[in-house]
Parts: structure tokens; sequence; C-alpha cells
């Protein structure tokens, strides 16, 4: 591996000073489980003081460490680089990675999308060149300058995912990126219980504008009951304002969207030239964030051709919203198809997943009920604030409800949705996902079309291990998914 840090450059980034005799890194980590010989390891405290575990990574083959103080049971002669404050001086190491690369910087926010859309951007640069972007959803005031330590200096394009949970988290995280592209996949009622309304929220996500590089492009959702928010916010940070959507005026015009069970067929025009793409993923929210990973893909001089074709053969991220046959039976072929989306929810996203459910068919005649089902298993949406049982219960009321036989509820918030149900319409509800995931068996059957989706926090993930567990094939995993 080529290296990713002097000890010289690394003192001078974080303005430390430095122990032990002369090295180079590789990499740069945080945590001793995953850590690779060669890496910088980083002592941030959390739940855990990262100091404590300073001497394990050094006996794992670390370079050095980078530490606010000297380890009781370290040898002074280690390779240490002491600052006064760790996560500063990993954001030091961040900001010195930025400045030295010539890479065009795409950073990504969102109530939903951000996860799906910044690997789609990897997706389809990576074959355009030199692509850097994190390897999980680490997007917040640690992952952002963790992903950008890591960086080459020889990146060509970077993706950088920014997420929030509170005010004033986007744009510090904003300025260390100094994003040449900025986009708000959309704005929806999602961490309400740290905001007052959705504007609030619509304002903060616009603050990613605020590190925008010089005639840096501000990309935005011009679909959501915000976008004069995105817009006016736009237009203090950058002359480059492209709004994406379907409604007339958009700078990334999607004027034709075609939904099918399996995919979606974008046709628009950007900067005067149209453009035609197939997503092989259902959803209408799944065909904007493939609408921005376009624009863009576009504004950092990728092939707009070339992005098109590519953007077709994205596979989706596990646990959110991928798609996948499992087989029963090998004997009889008996099957379910379990769409896993159930890494984080919020009412837009459960509203985008209910709908790909609801054009989805199940296969009828080949189970004990005899009829294929739409069946909807649902953990709780959290950080919702005072409105989180209205919200809940609203979900009941969509029209994408009709179409879907059964719906299996989890946790204590998900309870409103339940009681507002039809009696027809219900199956199961339990306080815990583990109470749901032990029965998991009995809640499907041969045919049937199966949505597991809710929070992280609601643990709803277990039910779609159980589900995915009974697989007695070989599972075929379809190329398609949500956020």
């Amino acid at each position: 591996m080529s290296v990713l840090w002097t000890r010289d450059a690394a003192v001078a980034a974080t303005s430390g000073q430095m122990q032990g005799s002369d090295w180079v890194s590789t990499g740069v980590s945080i945590d001793t489980r995953t850590l690779k010989p060669g890496d910088i390891f980083v002592a941030l405290s959390d739940a855990r003081d990262g100091h404590d575990f300073v001497a394990d990574a050094l006996s794992k083959g670390a370079a050095a460490a980078l530490v606010s103080h000297i380890p009781s049971n370290v040898e002074s002669a280690a390779p240490l680089l002491i600052v006064d404050d760790v996560l500063a001086g990993l954001e030091r190491l961040a900001i010195a990675a930025r400045a030295r690369t010539k890479a065009q910087v795409i950073a990504v926010t969102g109530s939903a999308g951000k996860t799906s859309t910044k690997e789609m951007l990897r997706h389809v640069l990576v074959a355009q060149g030199r692509t850097h972007a994190a390897e999980a959803s680490y997007n917040n005031h640690w992952g952002v300058p963790l992903t950008l330590a890591r960086m080459p200096a020889d990146t060509d394009f970077a993706i950088v995912e920014i997420g929030m949970n509170h005010p004033g988290e986007i744009a510090p995280l904003s300025k260390i990126a100094r994003p040449n592209v900025a986009i708000i996949t959309t704005v929806a009622a999602a961490h309400l219980e740290a905001f007052d309304d959705i504007e609030g929220i619509a304002f903060e996500k616009a603050s990613i504008f605020e590190g925008l590089e010089p005639e840096g492009a501000a990309v935005f959702n011009s679909d959501v009951e915000t976008a004069m928010v995105l817009h006016d916010c736009a237009k203090r940070h950058s002359n480059r304002l492209v709004s994406f959507g379907i409604l007339p005026g958009a700078t990334l015009h999607c004027h034709d969207l075609r939904l099918y069970a399996n995919s979606s067929v974008v046709r628009g025009t950007f900067r005067g030239d149209s453009f035609l793409f197939k997503v092989g993923a259902p959803g209408r929210h799944f065909a904007m964030n493939a609408l921005a990973v376009y624009g863009a893909a576009c504004l950092v001089g990728a092939d707009a051709a070339v992005v098109a074709c590519d953007i077709a053969t994205w596979t989706v991220p596990e646990g959110r919203g991928r798609r996948k046959t499992l087989t029963l039976d090998t004997l009889e072929d008996l099957r379910i198809d379990l769409i896993d989306d159930a890494f984080n929810a919020n009412p837009a996203s459960m509203i985008a997943a209910f709908e790909v459910l609801a054009a989805l068919d199940p296969t009828d005649g080949v189970g004990r009920v005899n009829k294929g089902r739409r069946v909807a298993i649902l953990g709780d949406m959290l950080e919702l604030g005072p409105s989180e049982q209205a919200l809940h219960a609203a979900l009941a009321d969509h029209p994408a409800m009709d179409l879907i036989d059964q719906v299996h509820c989890v946790g204590p918030k998900m309870r409103a949705m339940y009681e507002a149900l039809p009696e027809a319409r219900r199956g199961r509800w339990t306080e815990s996902a583990n109470e749901l995931a032990k029965d998991a068996h009995k809640l499907i059957d041969a045919g049937d079309v199966v949505l597991v989706k809710g929070s992280k926090g609601s643990r709803v993930s277990q039910v779609a291990a159980a589900l995915a567990a009974l697989d007695r094939g070989s599972a075929k995993t379809d190329e398609q998914g949500l956020e």
C-alpha cells in the first residue's frame, strides 16, 4: 500500500509533539478490532477512552497513535503523536488532507438517502478516476474528519456523507470538507425532537452550503415543501444553484419518470442536454436520488453517458432496501421476496418503502395461505419529537396501505400505527423486535413479498435477519432498493 502520512506530515498537520522513532502510515483507524498494520490509531473517547487501547493498537502493528497523553501502560519510547485534544487533532489531520489534494469533493446530506446516494456516486465515479469515500455511514463529528484523514493525496473524486441530530452540526463539518458540490437529497420529518419544525430541519440541511469552495455548486431537491428555504440558503453561498426534481423549473429536470415493479426510467434535461437512464430499483424516492447523482457527477467533470449507464448497475447497500429472494423449500421451490430496509426510518422514507412494496406482485397459489401477500414488518421511527404518536398513526392512512395485506409492528411508538390500522390488516404487535424475530417463520408464507423497515434503534433488523436465516437455497439478490 502507498504511504498516506509520514511522521513529519502528521506532526505538521496536527501541530502535535512526536516521540519515538520515525514512521510512515498507510491508513487511519479508530478501532483496534479493525486496525491494520501501518495505521495511525486515533485514541478518541466515547463510551470508552481510546487511550485504554493504545497498547493493543501498537501491538497489532499500528505505525503510531494520536493521543492527548501518554497512557500508563505504554512505553515512553513508543511512537506517539501528542496533541491537546484528540478529536481536534483528527480534524486538523482532515483539514491537511483536504488541502493537499486536488480532488473534486462532493458532500451529501438529507433526511433520507444519504448513504445510498454516496454509494451510488462512488460506483459511477470509480471508473472515471481515483475515488475515495467512507466505507460506512461515517457522517458525524468524528466520521467526516476520519473519512478525510484517510483520503490519499492523489484522489480525483471524494464523496463525504454529512449527517446531523441537532442544530449546528452540519456547517462545521462542511467547512472541513470544503466540497466542490454539496447535495441535499431531501428534507423530511426526521430528528424533530431537536427542531421546532421541518423548516428548522431545512435550514440545518442547507448549512452544508456554508462550506462550499469558491464557484462550488449547490444541488438541492426542488420538489420538497421547503425548497425555497434551500434555494435562499444556497444563493447566499453559491453562484451555481442546481435544483433537481419533477416539478417545472428545476435546473436538473426530470420531465418523464416511469415507475415499474423492479426499476425506474428517468428522462430529463440538464444544462441544455437531454438525458435518459434506467435505475435498477423501484420507487420515486430512489429515482430522485439517482437524478442528484447524475447531476453531481456531471458537475465534477465525469462523462455523462458513462454515468447514465453505470447508474443501472449499482447495488443497494445492505439494510437500506436491498431486495432478496429467499428459498424456503428447495424441493418445491417455495420462495419469498424480502426487502431489507431496517437501517433507518422517518415518515418520508416509510412512505417510499410502502409505495415500493405496493408496486411488487406476490405469487399466488404456492403457499399455505394460497394467496401471495404484501407484508410489512415495521419498527419504531425514532427522534420525531412531541408529534411522534401522530406521525406514526398517520402512516396507516397512506393510500399505498390499501395494497398491503398485513402489517406487523414492533415497539411502543409503532403501537399508534397498529391501532390506527383496520382490523383486517393488523398482524402482530410486540414491544421488542426480539419477540417478533422468534416467530419470524410464522409471519410469512411462500409467495409473499415482505418489507422490514424501522429506525436502527428499534432493532427491527433482528426480524430481517431471522427471515434471512430461513433461506434454504442460494438466495438471489436483486439490485434494487430505496435509500
